[in-house]
């Protein structure tokens, strides 16, 4: 069934699954922009005279990108306002063009001004990409935005593995080719994303509805849960390269390995979406996200005791804490589709997006300070363990609210 709006042909019968599949391979190819600079930082390095300090921001300023459009995005009730699609595609195009122009960059200063760019235009996917699936999945909506920010992990993690497999070649081969990558993925978006027929009401712009946002109690406790999360999350996806790597130095293994490796524990992150997803339509949302966070705190605790053990003990903490610390992730945008005014779903994920990419923005500029001032990277992740115990609780609030009926149909 189509909006009255909407004067595409009518979608097939099971569209709803082949939208998914669709999108969310939109959603890899896009995001691999995120992390592209990121995983070939050492090559950076020699090219504008980095120090760790300027190379830290690199990371640090597609966060800020992030944080500052999908602020934005919200003040003005933008993923309200403009179709999906068009949004998604042409900020993938956006992104895909910033993150090509770091082959013409001239300084780091250039490349980091770039980097806050790419975050703006990632702003303009990620957030209408959940409320778009929302619209097409009423029950198995955990499972279907489960696999959404799976796809994210998935192209958060790509870079990794292009380095790994092109140790050979220059740093350049990464640029092009997640760049050409965003741009397929931005073509896709513009030919499939499409509204399913739970579409949300149109919204009209209104600053004030952000109060509205702010007051309710059921969003900010999934808020304040997703805040916790995310103190843990990107901190952990972008410096786990430089803490495998000073663990398998030791070993004999060098960047490569640490390249690979750092794949391998970012992309299971996909397995804990999906898992994340039947828990929390079988279980409840906010059992599985104290579940998970439960996970992936102990991880951050115990990592730094495997940090000079075993490999295979260091390996297996980590794929674990890879596949729970972004399990959880998809659930706090479905609760807010659940317990929020339906006509400002895209606004309020999107202010949830932004204040959790401001927090990660702190936790990626804390963690290698604490890593210098306690002499190296072992114990480094004990900073992250708070985040998920603060989120904890909150889940266990909402648990107990009355509102908290809405979730998942009952579920909890």
């Amino acid at each position: 069934m189509l909006t009255s709006t909407d004067t595409r042909p009518p979608v097939q019968a099971g569209s709803p699954w082949r939208v998914l599949a669709i999108l969310s391979l939109a959603i890899v190819l896009s995001m691999t922009t995120w992390f592209s600079a990121t995983a070939i930082v050492g090559e950076l390095k020699a090219v504008w005279s980095l120090t760790d300090d300027s190379a830290t921001w690199l990371t640090n300023a597609v966060q800020i990108g992030f944080v500052a459009g999908a602020l934005g995005a919200s003040f003005v009730n933008l993923p309200d306002l403009v179709a999906a699609r068009t949004l998604m595609a042409t900020s993938a195009a956006i992104a895909a063009g910033a993150n090509l122009l770091l082959l013409a960059a001239p300084s780091a200063e250039a490349a980091i001004a770039l980097r806050f760019l790419t975050g703006v235009a990632l702003a303009g996917i990620y957030p209408p990409a959940l409320k778009l699936i929302s619209t097409w999945f009423i029950r198995g909506r955990g499972l279907a935005l489960g696999i959404v920010i799976g796809a994210l992990t998935l192209g958060s993690a790509f870079p990794h593995l292009l380095r790994a497999t092109t140790t050979g070649l220059h740093w350049q081969v990464v640029v092009v080719g997640t760049s050409v990558m965003t741009l397929v993925g931005a073509a896709l978006m513009a030919l499939f994303a499409r509204e399913g027929p739970s579409a949300y009401p149109k919204a009209t712009f209104n600053p004030r509805q952000l109060g509205d946002v702010l007051r309710n109690k059921p969003v900010m406790l999934a808020n304040i849960g997703y805040f916790g999360h995310m103190w843990e999350l990107y901190a952990m996806w972008g410096w786990f390269l430089a803490f495998i790597h000073a663990a398998l130095e030791p070993h004999g293994l060098g960047a490569s390995a640490a390249s690979m490796t750092t794949f391998l524990v970012i992309a299971s992150g996909f397995i804990g979406c999906v898992v994340g997803g039947v828990m929390a339509d079988r279980i409840g949302r906010t059992a599985t996200t104290s579940i998970m966070m439960a996970t992936s705190g102990t991880c951050a605790l115990l990592i730094g005791f495997a940090f000079g053990g075993p490999l295979w003990i260091l390996l297996a903490i980590s794929i674990v804490w890879g596949i729970s610390v972004i399990g959880d992730s998809a659930q706090f945008s479905a609760i807010v589709t659940e317990v929020g005014d339906s006509s400002f779903v895209g606004t309020s994920l999107a202010l949830q997006l932004g204040l959790g990419f401001a927090l990660t923005v702190i936790a990626i500029r804390a963690l290698p300070s604490f890593a210098d001032y306690l002499g190296g990277w072992q114990w480094a992740f004990v900073l992250l363990v708070p985040g998920p115990i603060i989120g904890t609780i909150a889940m266990l609030a909402l648990r107990r609210l009355p509102q908290a009926e809405k979730i998942a149909q009952g579920r909890r």
